[in-house]
């Protein structure tokens, strides 16, 4: 009964920051400046991460680059370069501890110590909507991107804890993209997303310092129905998206 009192209390806090969160929806936000700052994208040797790579370049962004594959890490901080932008490259299996650390090692003076004692850093999560909604048949993935996701909440809440809120955070939550990881993937939230529409949105999710970006915006409305909607409903409603595709490729480096 006290709890119950306690939310009742909090309902005038509701409104208003409701209706604020409304309001910001009808104004734009002014895009944040990145140009001089550091950043740090892994898999940055192709798809999502090359592109992104290219934007941060063209706003003058001092570019470090981690990739497993020596090829294509190498063509991105060239084209990076040939933008404008400092770009420095390093070969990174981020599937191996000890790679991370040792190229850690090289960043983390750059990174860690001066994001927490300017409270000043941006950290952004690229996980998937299979974050969110489990998807049959991708147990492994799907498992990956429920953590990716946790690790972007329990961050923000940890530096929000720490009274590092200079420090933002911001988790990407697309549907499928035309990346050759899935074979002809397909649901009927919509078409395919190509990699550029989907670097554009992530750009400015970055830049206005959103949360969390979906793409498209209706798996938003997914997550919350999933929460409050009955189990059989849910079945039927899942039916319906009707998620396939015909193999799981994964990404190849040159060679293979």
């Amino acid at each position: 009964m006290k709890f119950f009192l306690q939310c009742l209390q909090l309902l005038p806090l509701l409104v208003i920051f409701t209706l604020e969160s409304l309001l910001k929806r009808f104004i734009p936000k002014k895009r944040k400046s990145v140009t001089g700052e550091i950043v740090l994208i892994t898999g940055a040797g192709h798809g999502i991460g090359r592109l992104t790579a290219y934007e941060f370049a063209k706003r003058k962004s001092k570019l470090v680059l981690w990739d497993i594959n020596k090829h294509g890490i190498e063509d991105t901080a060239a084209e990076c370069r040939r933008l404008g932008a400092k770009a420095h490259a390093f070969v990174v299996d981020c599937s191996n501890r000890e790679d991370i650390y040792s190229s850690a090692k090289k960043t983390a003076k750059a990174f860690l110590p001066a994001m927490m004692k300017n409270n000043h850093g941006h950290i952004v999560t690229v996980a998937s909507a299979a974050g969110h909604i489990g998807v049959p048949f991708l147990l492994a993935y799907c498992s990956s991107k429920f953590a990716a996701v946790g690790f972007h909440k329990a961050l923000t809440e940890e530096l929000a804890a720490l009274e590092r809120t200079g420090v933002k955070t911001t988790c990407l939550c697309p549907n499928f993209i035309n990346t050759g990881f899935f074979k002809n993937p397909s649901t009927d939230l919509g078409p395919t997303l190509e990699p550029e529409e989907v670097v554009d949105r992530l750009m400015n999710g970055i830049l206005t310092e959103q949360k969390m970006i979906f793409i498209p915006s209706s798996i938003s409305f997914l997550t919350v129905v999933e929460k409050i909607l009955p189990e059989r409903f849910l079945a039927f409603l899942k039916r319906k998206v009707n998620v396939r595709f015909d193999a799981v490729i994964g990404y190849k480096t040159k060679g293979q």
